[in-house]
């Protein structure tokens, strides 16, 4: 009778723990959203969960403490603590069927590049180490982008010819091995065929086994690349535009869409909803985004347009905090990325420059010259650590990398393309980097040991 007793009472007290913290939450989102101007979502919210819309809580609360926790969590998985989940967060995406995929690794010792220090930097650049590389692979036609997992485990590529190839990094590192005796092997793992026009970009779920791709067809595909057999999409967003880049929020649960329309396409994963900024700043008729990429916390992201300007957004309520307008004079800006503190913006323009950017003023930090690219729509990316940065120099068909502390150019290699190479992607984990082009050939580089 005791135990029974004992049994029902400790559920109860787990009963009234679990709302109360249910309660506690409820009460944050719906702070949260009324602090940040959303009054009708937290109506919604509050009508929803019976929570009163006048809630208390400080400023920015909900965003302090999931900071927290996502940095213990962190934390954690570098450390290889097991995260022991106390609901149960499955979701509509399928959840991951490969080992550990998405744990963030741990990075590469290297000092934290300071941008904004002004010191005396000549004659201080550090030499890039040397590589080797090798062809993977090739498409049927142009290989128009690529893209490596989280966790640097996987590398997309998308063509004009409508498919994907999915391949294994530790596979290819197997193929580059000199005495390889087990025969040949195939570092493709997946192919995927669903578009009916030529693919613009690609990005990796930040957890789960999924990827996405978008088209000139107007559509954003789901491939869920834990299924050996799967070669269509298991789910599709039509769009209204041209979809040229795509980018997933750190969450996983929403993804930012840039289009020929002036304004990124913000989508909620489960439901496909889409949310277009209300405030917006007035942009001309060629507006179309290049690029549209989320800060690593996603707290903001940037587009990079064909009328020339960078601009940033709030993550949260999508409203434009700062345009650079002529940040590559009247050129069309290519590629942008925020550095992994989100303190500065990396661009790349079709006037030949690749230029660093301070996020809290649009102040020109630094500018990265001696590759011309005026034709294609080429990237300029960091190393994994930050220091050093890569792009192409179209006439030549060379990889151009400069140390990013300096600005100063310290190797120029050839591509191995036969025409300029479209893309140029780094792993985020180790000193590995894929091209692929106008060649239609796929190749990978890493640093010899």
């Amino acid at each position: 009778m005791d135990s029974n007793h004992n049994n029902s009472s400790s559920i109860l007290e787990k009963t009234l723990r679990d709302g109360k913290l249910f309660r506690q939450v409820n009460s944050l989102i719906v702070a949260h959203l009324r602090d940040h101007n959303l009054s009708q979502a937290a109506n919604a919210v509050a009508s929803a969960t019976m929570t009163p819309l006048n809630a208390e809580a400080p400023q920015n609360r909900l965003t302090e403490l999931v900071a927290k926790g996502l940095a213990v969590e962190k934390d954690e998985i570098l450390r290889g603590v097991p995260s022991n989940s106390l609901y149960d967060t499955s979701t509509l995406i399928p959840a991951t069927a490969t080992a550990a995929y998405g744990s963030i690794p741990a990075p590469r010792a290297a000092a934290v590049v300071d941008f904004s220090a002004v010191q005396d930097t000549k004659g201080s650049s550090k030499s890039f180490p040397k590589h080797e590389t090798r062809h993977l692979s090739e498409h049927k036609n142009i290989a128009r982008c690529a893209r490596f997992s989280p966790d640097g485990r996987f590398i997309a590529t998308g063509s004009a010819d409508t498919s994907i190839k999915l391949f294994e990094v530790a596979k290819i590192k197997q193929m580059m091995l000199p005495d390889s005796t087990d025969g040949p092997v195939r570092p493709v793992i997946r192919t995927f065929y669903d578009h009916i026009q030529p693919i613009n970009d690609l990005d990796f779920h930040p957890q789960n086994t999924v990827l996405i791709s978008g088209g000139k067809d107007h559509t954003i595909k789901f491939f869920d690349f834990s299924k050996a057999t799967a070669k269509r999409a298991f789910r599709v967003i039509q769009d209204t535009h041209n979809v040229r880049s795509v980018s997933f929020h750190p969450s996983g649960d929403f993804l930012l869409a840039g289009t020929d329309h002036p304004i990124a396409h913000l989508y909620d994963v489960n439901t496909f909803q889409c949310y277009l900024s209300a405030n917006v700043p007035e942009i001309s008729v060629n507006g179309a985004i290049n690029q549209v990429r989320y800060s690593s916390t996603g707290g903001m992201y940037v587009t990079a347009s064909k009328d020339g300007a960078i601009r940033l957004w709030d993550g949260v309520s999508a409203n434009c905090v700062r345009s650079i307008v002529g940040a590559h004079g009247t050129a069309e800006v290519t590629s942008a990325n925020f550095t992994k503190d989100q303190r500065f913006v990396l661009s790349c323009g079709k006037d030949s420059t690749v230029k660093l950017w301070e996020v809290s003023s649009g102040r020109l930090v630094k500018q990265y010259l001696g590759a011309t690219h005026t034709q294609l729509r080429f990237q300029a990316v960091f190393n994994d650590t930050e220091e050093f940065v890569l792009s192409i120099d179209e006439p030549s068909n060379e990889i151009v990398i400069w140390d990013a502390l300096t600005a100063e150019k310290v190797a120029k290699w050839s591509s191995n393309h036969i025409g300029a190479p479209r893309w140029i992607e780094h792993s985020p984990a180790e000193a590995a980097f894929i091209t692929c082009g106008t060649d239609r050939s796929v190749r990978f580089w890493k640093e010899i040991l």
